[in-house]
């Protein structure tokens, strides 16, 4: 699940993702999650996921910049991709899957011009 929120005075868009247990492959004994995207590099290792216990929630939120589309995926303990079924959009890459895009609206002097989520 994505959640954006503006930060008018920075500029900046913090996006909470989330991940919830009942949406990971059945079965699979989840050790780490981490969040891989263009916003990184494609780092696998710069933004891992922390569980919330209180939520029942791997959670994790980062800045980016407004008026962008952003492309991710959740790298599960080191070695399985995974989307993120609440993604704005999809893409494929160029594995043969498909790639999850997070969209931040553009702003103009008064604050946003698309619609925040």
């Amino acid at each position: 699940m994505l959640k954006k929120k503006l930060i008018k005075s920075r500029k900046v868009y913090k996006v909470t993702f989330e991940v919830r247990p009942g949406e990971l492959p059945g079965g699979m004994n989840v050790q780490t999650i981490r969040l891989v995207g263009e916003f990184n590099g494609w780092d696998e290792t710069a933004v891992p996921m922390t569980f919330h216990k209180k939520d029942k929630v791997y959670r994790v939120i980062v800045e980016l910049e407004p008026g962008r589309k952003y492309q991710f995926r959740y790298l599960l303990n080191d070695g399985y991709w995974c989307n993120d079924w609440a993604a704005d959009e999809y893409t494929a890459n160029e594995y043969g899957e498909d790639n999850c895009v997070v969209i931040t609206p553009e702003m103009n002097n008064n604050g946003i011009l698309g619609s925040e989520t």
